[in-house]
């Protein structure tokens, strides 16, 4: 007896990197588990129909379940009501009663913090919206790590008047307050969207990027980071996993109803470094140089006497300075960056350990599979089945 076919309703913003992820995630576990059948409903019928019209239209057309982006309002329990399994794109709030594809927001603001401090600034800022989920919490994680280093955090938070204008900005406020912001900052932007802001108002204001502003967004959006000026830097989220979860969590629900359900957490990954943050906030040159040279060499089989080469300074007096900028000796500096390097090369690529390993100019795969686990807890084979769906 052939599977019946469950027939998706989506409602999403299909122009968006993130949700074409998500779909893709979401298209793999229908190729394993399927067939699916999917209607992708665009934004506007949202606008147009409202919840009773899109829910006339997905039992008209014989729904089994709706997977998107929802308003918070009590009419979302209409769908519920009626039998159709839902899940909510938390791109406003999340729900309480339905299943969110929601992410790990404040873990991600942690991250970005981290690795601005790892980079030795001491001016920080955060630019986002406060009425939003996904940009307040990590605004609060960012904060939060900022805090416990002993600095503090500049906002620019502005409120929007609806959701479909989260392009919009106000350049000649948000222009002032860059002008304000004490030089070099480090500057975290709640998505790719709001950082590519950030850069095009530097751009107008003369402000440098990243000499005086490095700029860090969020998503990963390649289209929008190469469209910034400089390119931006941006954290990876595991969304397309994420788009799997949903699925394996949509299955569920078709078969067994809305009694027990549970959040998607998309989380992050790592930082993609791009020019928008190819800069480390020290006046020492030496150390700017070291850390330069340590970057573009990375790939190499690189130790701690070919830094010391590019420098007129003892190894002592290096070792000193580098530890006072970064807070690591040289040589765990050069171990954590190639560690990260490993680890994108991972999660981007097909390769295997050994293969990758000879990427990065190491004969000793076991030795860097070694170091793997004691960065991230587990080995790098075990690393790529818990970020890629489906393993």
């Amino acid at each position: 007896m052939p599977k019946a076919i469950h027939k998706i309703l989506i409602l999403t913003d299909f122009a968006e990197s993130y949700a074409k992820t998500l779909l893709k995630g979401i298209a793999r576990y229908s190729r394993e588990h399927g067939p699916w059948l999917f209607c992708r409903m665009p934004l506007f019928y949202r606008e147009t129909i409202g919840i009773d019209g899109l829910l006339a239209w997905a039992k008209e057309w014989g729904a089994h379940a709706i997977i998107g982006q929802l308003y918070n309002d009590a009419d979302v329990v209409k769908i519920v009501e009626a039998g159709i399994p839902v899940i909510a794109q938390d791109f406003k709030e999340r729900f309480s009663d339905i299943p969110n594809i929601t992410g790990a927001y404040r873990e991600t603001g942690e991250l970005g913090a981290s690795y601005f401090l790892k980079k030795g600034y001491t001016n920080f800022a955060f630019y986002g919206f406060k009425d939003i989920v996904w940009s307040r919490e990590r605004a609060e994680g960012f904060e939060k790590k900022i805090n416990e280093a002993g600095h503090d955090v500049h906002y620019f938070e502005h409120r929007k008047a609806r959701s479909e204008e989260l392009w919009y900005y106000k350049p000649s406020s948000l222009s002032q307050w860059l002008k304000s912001l004490p030089k070099p900052v480090a500057l975290m932007a709640c998505d790719d969207n709001q950082g590519q802001h950030i850069t095009e108002a530097c751009r107008h204001s003369g402000i440098r990027i990243p000499e005086e502003v490095a700029v860090l967004g969020v998503d990963n959006d390649e289209l929008l980071c190469d469209l910034s000026d400089p390119p931006l830097s941006s954290i990876a989220l595991d969304v397309e996993k994420g788009g799997y979860d949903s699925a394996a969590l949509l299955d569920r629900l078709i078969r067994e109803g809305m009694h027990q359900f549970e959040d998607i957490v998309v989380k992050p990954t790592q930082v993609i470094t791009r020019h928008s943050t190819d800069i480390y906030a020290t006046e020492d040159d030496y150390i700017a140089s070291s850390l330069k040279y340590i970057h573009q060499n990375i790939d190499k089989n690189l130790q701690v006497e070919d830094v010391v080469k590019q420098v007129p300074l003892s190894r002592r007096s290096l070792e000193k300075r580098f530890q006072q900028v970064t807070g690591y000796p040289i040589y765990k500096y050069i171990y954590n960056l190639r560690i990260e390097k490993f680890t994108q090369k991972l999660l981007e690529t097909d390769l295997t350990v050994f293969e990758i390993a000879l990427d990065l100019g190491l004969n000793d795969s076991k030795n860097i599979a070694r170091q793997f686990r004691q960065v991230k807890g587990c080995n790098p084979i075990e690393y790529r089945k818990r970020y890629t769906p489906g393993k």
